[in-house]
């Protein structure tokens, strides 16, 4: 039996009958369940019940609210899928899955707000602003502003935690700006949140999921507050109130997103696009592909667009029809998935891409672009990884759309740190997902100055998030992902307990390993990896790194011993009184200021643990 065949004959024979899902609801909701669980089975199982990479799991579907579904199918990541869907098979769906209707989610406690909300924030506090810190993108706290000594950090107690209603989901980077906590949702609420007492100062409500952190700064005038959308939409706010100033639409293409932090600097924000349309390349009848990577910068008083740079000069064209007569397109790809790094001795902006979508593969793709800062005009770029042309058709049940170049996805997730070594020469310093670290020369049009391999790498393997640098080491968690074979077994993919995982220090003057603390174990807990997939953050002599496993720990920066190890998968008594877990960490990492440090918690992607947990830390819990 073909492929294809096989995968479609194995996912009908694995729906389970609908009246298993939820006994005794009404028959109105039971039909939807019954409608739902065919529709599912035809149009949805071949990637949620296979274990595809960049798929959710139908275990992880079922612990959604239907209204979330609905959502994500409407507006949200499948509203390429869902748009061919009526309104009411939309909600069959999300019915069969969760065994509740849309409207019966019960809803969340009144906020807490704070009692001085009206009060400005304030402007000289320490902060730990947007992804990366700095412009250097270096996530690297100096001196007083971690307002934490090395003695401290064993001493760190959970001071309070936020829970977010309804979601399963918390894989995101907090700020810390003016002495509050600015932080997105799965279904796209922005809080803002007291530093000290975790109450609402305000709430904005953007489109569609956020993905990125918030940067905040003046903007003519304005103390204002920047994010992105999956949808392509920038959002400016006052920092103050949360009141919108602006919204930008920064790419017309059907399912381009932002997923990396807008940067602001000298009066610009500098936007990266992204997109998933290498997981809609998965369908044979789609038009693979179409998009392209850029950077948008856009004024940050108006929302006007100052410039627009594709990291793929050329548009794409025609290339050839594929076997079911489906006209394909290319070059495409190179999604800037990651925060800009600003080069102000240059003004030069440092972008990392990923892979290409479709035949030809791009010269661009896998690589670093430097683009002038005034002008957008791409000044040279250098490309680590050649002919690497990859969507989800290759690693599915239907090949049909996969490049000839049949890539090994091993883009960058994460942006270039620009650092100064003790020699005076400067460097940038990048972890891919190849799990090779490179170091190149910003003043030599990215010559590659020295490249170490820390693991075996992979689609989901090397490094995924972030590594953070001080003045002689860059900090590298590694990822290296694995999973268990199930075969056809709908429960989804099982995480390897006993692979990936690790934190590496690696010189910054010639790469060569200072130490390696290899992962302490799953120790028996279900659904656990050790991998490191988040971006690590480095401060008081420590390095954060949170893990899959749940647990964040801090390690020296001398020897990567463990100094504190906390962790974060259980129950939290909320300060917003939402019921509220934590689970495995991805995505984002620890936001480090004031004394405090700050963390999402929750992640079910690949088969790992779901929460909705904020965590906030201080000595002592004080």
């Amino acid at each position: 039996m073909a492929a294809s065949g096989y995968a479609e004959a194995g996912v009908e024979a694995g729906v389970p009958n609908a009246r298993s899902v939820r006994v005794g609801v009404e028959a109105g909701v039971q039909e939807r369940v019954e409608d739902g669980g065919a529709l599912y089975a035809r149009n949805c199982a071949r990637c949620h019940d296979l274990g595809l990479p960049r798929t959710p799991t139908r275990h992880v579907l079922s612990g959604l609210a239907p209204e979330r579904i609905v959502a994500a199918l409407e507006s949200g990541t499948m509203r390429t899928q869902g748009a061919e869907r009526t309104p009411e098979e939309r909600r069959a769906i999300a019915a069969f899955l969760t065994g509740k209707a849309v409207g019966d989610t019960p809803a969340p406690p009144p906020l807490r707000m704070c009692a001085t909300s009206a009060a400005p924030a304030a402007t000289n506090a320490p902060q730990w602003n947007g992804w990366g810190l700095s412009p250097a993108n270096d996530r690297f706290q100096r001196g007083a502003a971690a307002g934490l000594t090395p003695n401290d950090v064993p001493r760190l107690k959970v001071k309070w935690a936020f829970g977010f209603a309804g979601d399963a989901s918390a894989a995101v980077q907090p700020s810390i700006v003016g002495g509050r906590v600015f932080v997105a949702s799965v279904p796209g609420r922005i809080y803002a949140l007291d530093l000290r007492e975790g109450c609402a100062v305000w709430t904005f409500d953007a489109d569609i999921m956020v993905r990125t952190a918030v940067d905040v700064g003046d903007a003519g005038g304005t103390r204002a507050a920047f994010f992105g959308d999956v949808a392509g939409n920038v959002y400016s706010v006052d920092a103050n109130t949360g009141r919108l100033r602006w919204k930008h639409h920064v790419d017309d293409h059907p399912i381009a997103r932002v997923t990396g932090t807008p940067k602001l600097y000298a009066g610009r924000l500098y936007v990266p696009v992204s997109s998933i349309e290498e997981v809609a390349g998965a369908d044979p009848k789609y038009p693979c592909c179409t998009f392209r990577g850029s950077v948008v910068a856009l004024d940050a008083a108006t929302g006007a667009v100052v410039w627009k740079t594709y990291v793929i000069p050329e548009a794409p064209k025609p290339t050839r029809t594929n076997k079911v007569g489906t006209q394909l397109f290319g070059p495409s790809g190179a999604a800037v998935w990651s925060s800009p790094t600003i080069d102000e001795n240059t003004s030069t902006i440092y972008v990392a891409t990923g892979d290409s979508y479709s035949d030809p593969p791009a010269e661009t793709s896998d690589a670093i672009v430097a683009l002038d800062l005034k002008t957008g005009a791409i000044k040279w770029s250098q490309q680590m990884t050649a002919g690497d042309a990859f969507n989800l058709a290759c690693g599915g049940p239907d090949p049909t759309n996969c490049p000839d170049a049949k890539g090994p996805d091993v883009d960058f997730g994460s942006p270039p740190i620009l650092v100064t070594l003790a020699s005076g020469k400067r460097a940038l310093v990048i972890g891919q997902k190849s799990a090779v670290v490179h170091a190149l020369d910003p003043d030599d049009k990215g010559k590659v100055l020295w490249s170490t391999r820390i693991g075996r790498g992979g689609a989901l393997g090397g490094v995924e998030w972030g590594s953070a640098a001080d003045t002689e080491r860059i900090y590298v968690p590694l990822s290296d992902i694995a999973f268990r074979q199930r075969g056809l077994d709908i429960a989804g993919m099982t995480p390897n307990p006993d692979v990936g995982g690790g934190l590496f220090a690696l010189q910054l003057a010639d790469g060569k390993e200072a130490w390696h603390a290899a992962p302490p174990g799953c120790n028996g807990r279900p659904n656990c990896s050790p991998a490191q997939s988040a971006p690590a953050s480095v401060a008081a002599g420590v390095v954060f790194s949170g893990s899959v496993d749940g647990h964040l720990r801090a390690y020296s920066t001398k020897d990567g011993s463990i100094v504190w190890d906390f962790d974060t998968a259980k129950e939290y008594t909320t300060v917003n009184g939402v019921k509220a877990r934590g689970g495995s960490i991805d995505v984002g990492g620890p936001a480090i200021a004031g004394g405090m440090v700050v963390t999402t918690s929750g992640y079910a992607q690949w088969g790992g643990l779901g929460g909705n947990v904020l965590l906030a830390f201080s000595v002592d819990g004080k």
